[in-house]
Order: C-alpha cells, then sequence, then structure tokens
C-alpha cells in the first residue's frame, strides 16, 4: 500500500528529474544543503528570546514552513542517493535513543547519555 510520504517522495523526485538536477545532488553537496537550509532556519531565530521564538509573526512562520521542507526534501535527496527508508531510520534511531536515555534516568534532564 502507498503511503503519503510515497506518493510525496515520488512528486520531489519527479520534481528533481523534470529539472536534471540529480546531476547536481551527490551525497557532499546534499549534506552542505542540508545544514545551509538548517542555518536559514536559524537565522529567522536569531537574536529572538525563547519566549519570542513561540511568537512568530505570519511572514516568519511562513519562512520556518519553507526552511522545514527545503531541509525534509533535500533529506529525501540524500536517502534516495544512498537507498535509506527514512521513516524505518528514524524508527531505528528512536529503539537506539531509548537504549541510550531510558525514561527512568533521563526525564527532565538534558544529560547526555553517557553521563546518566
Amino acid at each position: 500500500m502507498e503511503t503519503e510520504l510515497d506518493v510525496l517522495k515520488r512528486k520531489i523526485m519527479a520534481f528533481r528529474d523534470a529539472r536534471d538536477w540529480q546531476q547536481y545532488h551527490d551525497p557532499k553537496s546534499l549534506s552542505q544543503a542540508i545544514g545551509i537550509e538548517a542555518a536559514e532556519l536559524q537565522e529567522i531565530f536569531l537574536w529572538m528570546t525563547t519566549d519570542q521564538s513561540y511568537r512568530l509573526n505570519a511572514a516568519d512562520t511562513a519562512r520556518v514552513k519553507d526552511e522545514l521542507a527545503d531541509i525534509f526534501i533535500f533529506m529525501l535527496y540524500l536517502c534516495d542517493a544512498f537507498n535509506i527508508d527514512l521513516l524505518r531510520a528514524v524508527a531505528l534511531k528512536l529503539e537506539k535513543n531509548s537504549v541510550k536515555y531510558p525514561a527512568d534516568k533521563s526525564k527532565g534532564l538534558s544529560t547526555k547519555y553517557t553521563e546518566l
């Protein structure tokens, strides 16, 4: 059964392929693109207080949406390059993190797992 994510991935890849952009989407460039888009997301919040960061105006909220979408698109391109099932990778990472950060030891703490 095809999921919503499968449909979206197909559209994203079709967009890329219609423009012959895959030639530019090597892993190095895609990882850099993710970092650059993440920096653009951070820039929106630069110099805001924590409280202000929760109360964005409509224009800044739209910018956050756009940057998150860019990051997600580049993530899917990178997953495609390595044939990674992103949803499965996230599920596996959650399993690893549950071992590293057991709730009874880490609840309410920001301590790194090596210090628990």
